[in-house]
């Protein structure tokens, strides 16, 4: 799996970061010439100790974006009435940090069940949405809907939706315009697989990814971005943290650049690709990362409560 660029910049010659290649001898003058891409290979505010090391004057949370940590939990195509039922209750009983947005998605049909069961602390979403209002569209649900069942949320571009559904870019965009117009948040997602890592695509993708998302939305205020490496997602091999900063400041730094300065201060990044109770405290700590969109474990009730409280690894000494 590729390596942080941090342990690449340290020859002469040029090297494959797994991202792009990168040549390390740049000159600072040069390299401010440069192409944001190219800039943000070599010059980057990477992770080596700087992150996870970072301290504030404050007692605050280390995050790079405002606002409150985000968990969200996707549970996918799983589970059943009595299942779900001892999920929620689960998560009805768990202790969770009170600086924390927390988000779940049930599938379609326990939509209802979960809502009217849920404690108002966890917010519900959508797994998708429709591009416009509802009608003769088998199979498909609306955002009228899903803010009819009391959702507040929906995941839009997720890579099941785009590699195996075969959703587009633009089909995507168009989707999130539609639900942000009519009062959803939407958690937008991105991130390539692992031929596109290996072949020093990885921002190309994601940057791709999300200028679908910027032509189409009409505001950033509920928008959250979930970074999740295809090859991560429910594999069982996670990014490290040095390489979910990268991508994550690249993001942030795309969004600067492309978007505005306050969009790029305030968005969520999020990360999300096999996190569980073992390796969330150490992704957390990393600054660019404003918390994580969670599969498998968001299936079991006190680990996902574990993951929701890892927000307590950004929290600094005053």
């Amino acid at each position: 799996m590729a390596t942080s660029l941090t342990a690449q910049v340290s020859g002469g010659t040029p090297s494959f970061s797994g991202l792009r290649r990168i040549s390390p001898t740049l000159d600072a003058a040069v390299v401010s010439h440069q192409s944001f891409v190219h800039r943000v290979n070599s010059s980057i505010r990477l992770v080596s100790s700087s992150s996870s090391s970072y301290r504030s004057p404050r007692g605050v949370v280390a995050m790079a974006g405002s606002g409150k940590f985000f968990v969200g939990g996707n549970w996918k195509c799983n589970g059943t009435k009595d299942s779900i039922a001892k999920l929620v209750s689960d998560l009805n009983t768990a202790t969770l940090e009170a600086d924390v947005d927390v988000v779940v998605s049930p599938p379609f049909v326990y939509i209802d069940q979960v809502k009217s069961s849920l404690t108002d602390r966890i917010d519900v979403s959508g797994q998708n949405s429709w591009v416009g209002k509802g009608g003769a569209f088998t199979g498909e649900i609306s955002v009228e809907q899903l803010k009819d069942l009391g959702c507040k949320w929906v995941i839009l571009g997720h890579s099941e939706r785009r590699h195996v559904i075969g959703e587009k870019d633009e089909f995507i965009g168009k989707k999130a315009a539609y639900a942000l117009s009519e009062g959803l948040g939407v958690i937008a997602c991105i991130g390539e697989k692992l031929e596109e890592r290996e072949a020093g695509k990885t921002f190309d993708v994601c940057f791709e990814q999300l200028k679908a998302f910027a032509d189409a939305v009409p505001s950033w205020d509920n928008v959250v971005v979930a970074y999740e490496p295809v090859w991560a997602i429910g594999t069982g091999k996670v990014a490290s943290p040095q390489q979910a900063q990268e991508v994550h400041v690249a993001v942030r730094g795309w969004l600067k650049k492309n978007v505005s300065e306050e969009v790029a201060s305030k968005t969520r990044i999020i990360y999300g690709g096999s996190v569980n109770g073992g390796n969330c405290a150490e992704l957390a700590k990393e600054e660019d990362i404003d918390g994580f969109l969670v599969g498998g474990a968001s299936l079991k009730g006190p680990e996902f409560a574990t993951i929701v409280n890892s927000v307590t690894s950004k929290k600094v000494a005053a």
